[in-house]
């Protein structure tokens, strides 16, 4: 050994070389093959677009259910009369018309004696209930009387309310518009993908519309069979479209 290093011979270094350049030559087909399959896959592309308004409810409802029980069925269907009287009186009381409040049909239910977890033949009571519904185009009114339900419990009234519920009524006449205003987002959302691959967009070859979205205002849940949120006043509406569009190159 005298200390000198080993020398490579050329044909040592040719073979590293040429592996290196058949790796950049490859690397440089799958890129050019990534752009092609763009512009070739079916002369298309398909992209989703959204279109997103602010809206008020329009339209309010509160629902309240009286129930009794007693062991004669004349003694309960009394009884149910007294109390839904004094509900409609109340409602009435707070400016809503005659024509605003809704009355269900009674339901009556007999209660069996129960033994060992079995119902018996045994009467033991008659069990009625009727519901007592109120719809106006005045939101504030409506949560008003949601909010003061609380003094009929307090008079011993047997009733279970339930929460106001607040509706939209003009999606109809914005459903059109929206879709519109999505698909124009599809378009630009194309543009930009497209642009990047040396393409353009052409026309629409298929638009496939999504479910309306009505959601609390800023929310971000969604479900893929659509939502029409009742609890909020104030709401966003979402519109969604999916949209194939040629390819020109």
């Amino acid at each position: 050994m005298n200390g000198e290093r080993p020398r490579l011979s050329s044909s040592s270094l040719v073979l590293p070389a040429v592996i290196l350049g058949l790796a950049l030559l490859g690397a440089a087909a799958i890129v050019s093959g990534a752009v092609e399959r763009l512009r070739r896959a079916g002369d298309e592309i398909t992209v989703t677009g959204s279109a997103r308004r602010p809206i008020t409810s329009d339209l309010a409802s509160w629902r309240g259910t009286v129930e009794v029980q007693r062991a004669a069925l004349p003694e309960a269907a009394a009884e149910l009369a007294r109390h839904v009287a004094v509900v409609r009186r109340f409602v009435t009381a707070r400016g809503f018309a005659d024509s605003l409040v809704g009355m269900s049909a009674i339901n009556s239910n007999t209660v069996r004696q129960m033994v060992n977890g079995e119902f018996t033949n045994q009467v033991t009571g008659y069990r009625m209930s009727q519901t007592i519904d109120v719809s106006s185009r005045d939101i504030a009114a409506v949560t008003a009387l949601s909010a003061a339900a609380g003094e009929l419990l307090a008079q011993g009234i047997p009733l279970s309310p339930a929460p106001p519920q607040y509706l939209f009524t003009g999606l109809a006449g914005m459903r059109i518009e929206m879709l519109g205003d999505a698909t124009k987002d599809a378009s630009v959302r194309a543009t930009e993908i497209a642009e990047k691959s040396g393409a353009e967009i052409g026309r629409i070859k298929s638009v496939r519309q999504g479910v309306f979205q009505i959601t609390p205002r800023n929310s971000t849940e969604i479900s893929d069979y659509g939502m029409n949120d009742v609890s909020a006043i104030e709401k966003d509406i979402t519109a969604v479209v999916r949209v194939t569009f040629a390819l020109e190159n």
